[in-house]
C-alpha cells in the first residue's frame, strides 16, 4: 500500500460521522432482539410439540393396548370342586360339565369351592377370581350404611332395650360377656304384624354399632338351580365374616324357613337345601365370630322349630301394636320437623287405636298434603283427623278385598 493510500483511508475515516455508528448499533440491538424473540417463539412451539407428541403416543399406546385387550381370548369362569397334588384340579363349569386340568405357577392358592378364570382352549386355570364371590352375591343383597338412629324409633323402647342386650352390647363391649364367662345370642328374631317396625330397628341397631349391614329378602336366596341357594347363603355368610362386625338382616325369614315337610315338589326340596345351608353357617363348626342375625317375619307360626331353637336365633322379640303412650312417641318422631298450629298429639294417639307405625306415618304426610291443598304453611289438628279417617277408611277397604279374595 502506498503513502497516497493511506492518506486517502486517513481522510475518509475523519470523514464518518458519529450519528452514523450510533445508526448501525441501533440496527444490531434491533436485529438481536428480534432473533431473541423469534428464538423464544421457536423454543414455545417446540415444547408444544413435544407435550403433543407424548399425547398423541400415551394415545397411541393405550389405543394399542386396547387392541390386544380385544385381540386376547376370553376366560371361562369356573368352580373348583376338588384340589390334587402336581398342581391339578377338577374344575366345574357353569354348565355343571366336569373337567380335570392343571393349575399355573399363578393360581397355586386356590382351594376348593373357589372361582377361577380357565383358558379357553386348554381349560387350565389361569388366575383366581376374587372378585366373582362378591359380585355375585351383591346382585341379591343390600349393603349400605344405614342412617336411621334410636332417636328416629318411638314407642319401642322395651324393644330397643332388648335388641341392644343381644345385639349392640356383644359388638361394643365383649369383654363383659368374657368376664361373666358367657357366649352372646348369635341372634335374634323380630315377629309382628307389618309395620310395626322390624326393619327401622335392624338399621338402627347397625347404626349404633358402626357395623356393615347386610340386608337380604328370604325369597332371593332360594334360587332357580340346585345348589345355587345354598352356595349363595354359604357365600352371604363369607362376605359378612370378611366384612365384620356386620349385621345380617334376613327380612321375610318365613319364605325360606317355614317347616319342613316329608314329601314335596323339588322346588320345595331346593328350599329345604338353603335352609339347612343356613342352619349349618349359623351353628356349624365356623365360627360367626362378629357376625350378628336378625331374622323378620310376619309369620311365627309357620317357622320351622330348628331355625328358633337355642343357640341359634334364640331371642324372640315381638314387635306388636304400639299402645296409646307408645302412638303418641311415634307421632313426636314424625312430627318433629312439621309445623304444628293447635295440635294436640295425645288426643291424635287416642283416635289412632290400632295403628301401626307406618300407619302413623302415614297419617302424618297425609295431613301435610291437606295443609297444601288449602295453601298453607301449617298442619292444623283436623288436617290430622281428616288424614286418620283417610287411612282408616283405605286399610278397612284393604280388609275386605283381602276376606273376599280369601272366600
Amino acid at each position: 500500500m502506498t503513502k497516497e493510500d493511506i492518506a486517502k483511508k486517513i481522510v475518509y475515516s475523519e470523514t464518518i460521522e458519529p450519528h452514523d455508528v450510533e445508526t448501525e448499533n441501533g440496527i444490531l440491538t434491533s436485529t438481536v432482539e428480534r432473533l431473541q424473540g423469534e428464538n423464544l417463539v421457536i423454543s414455545k412451539t417446540l415444547n408444544r410439540l413435544e407435550e403433543e407428541s407424548a399425547m398423541l403416543r400415551e394415545l397411541f399406546n393405550n389405543a394399542n393396548n386396547e387392541l390386544n385387550s380385544l385381540k386376547s381370548p376370553a376366560l371361562l369362569v369356573a368352580e373348583v370342586s376338588n384340589i390334587y397334588e402336581d398342581n391339578k384340579a377338577i374344575i366345574k363349569l357353569p354348565n355343571g360339565n366336569k373337567f380335570f386340568c392343571f393349575v399355573s405357577k399363578d393360581a397355586t392358592d386356590v382351594k376348593s369351592g373357589d372361582h377361577v378364570f380357565l383358558d379357553q382352549k386348554s381349560l387350565n386355570v389361569v388366575g383366581r377370581a376374587d372378585l366373582v364371590n362378591n359380585v355375585d352375591v351383591e346382585k341379591y343383597v343390600i349393603m349400605e350404611k344405614p342412617k336411621q338412629s334410636w332417636k328416629e324409633i318411638g314407642g319401642l323402647a322395651r324393644e330397643i332395650q332388648e335388641i341392644k342386650e343381644v345385639i349392640e352390647l356383644p359388638l361394643k363391649k365383649p369383654h363383659l360377656f368374657e368376664k361373666v364367662g358367657i357366649e352372646p345370642p348369635k341372634g335374634i328374631l323380630l315377629h309382628g304384624p307389618p309395620g310395626t317396625g322390624k326393619t327401622l330397628l335392624a338399621k338402627a341397631v347397625a347404626h349404633s354399632t358402626n357395623a356393615t349391614f347386610i340386608e337380604v329378602v328370604g325369597s332371593e336366596l332360594v334360587q332357580k338351580f340346585i345348589g345355587e341357594g345354598a352356595k349363595l347363603v354359604k357365600e352371604i355368610f363369607a362376605l359378612a365374616r370378611s366384612k365384620a362386625p356386620t349385621i345380617i338382616f334376613i327380612d321375610e325369614i318365613d319364605a325360606l324357613a317355614a317347616q319342613r315337610m316329608d314329601t314335596g315338589t323339588s322346588g320345595e326340596r331346593e328350599v329345604n337345601r338353603t335352609f339347612m345351608q343356613l342352619l349349618a353357617e349359623v351353628d356349624g363348626f365356623k365360627s360367626l365370630d362378629n357376625v350378628k342375625i336378625i331374622g323378620a317375619t310376619n309369620r311365627l307360626d309357620i317357622l320351622d322349630t330348628a331355625i328358633i331353637r337355642p343357640g341359634r336365633l334364640d331371642r324372640l322379640i315381638e314387635i306388636d301394636l304400639p299402645n296409646e303412650q307408645g302412638r303418641t312417641d311415634i307421632l313426636k318422631v314424625h312430627t318433629k320437623k312439621m309445623n304444628l298450629q293447635k295440635v294436640s298429639l295425645k288426643k291424635l294417639a287416642a283416635e289412632m287405636e290400632g295403628f301401626t307405625g307406618a300407619e302413623i306415618k302415614a297419617v302424618c304426610t297425609e295431613s301435610g298434603f291437606f295443609a297444601i291443598r288449602e295453601d298453607r304453611d301449617h298442619v292444623t289438628h283436623e288436617d290430622f283427623l281428616e288424614a286418620t279417617e283417610k287411612i282408616r277408611f283405605e286399610e278397612e277397604d284393604d280388609g275386605i278385598e283381602h276376606r273376599s279374595l280369601l272366600g
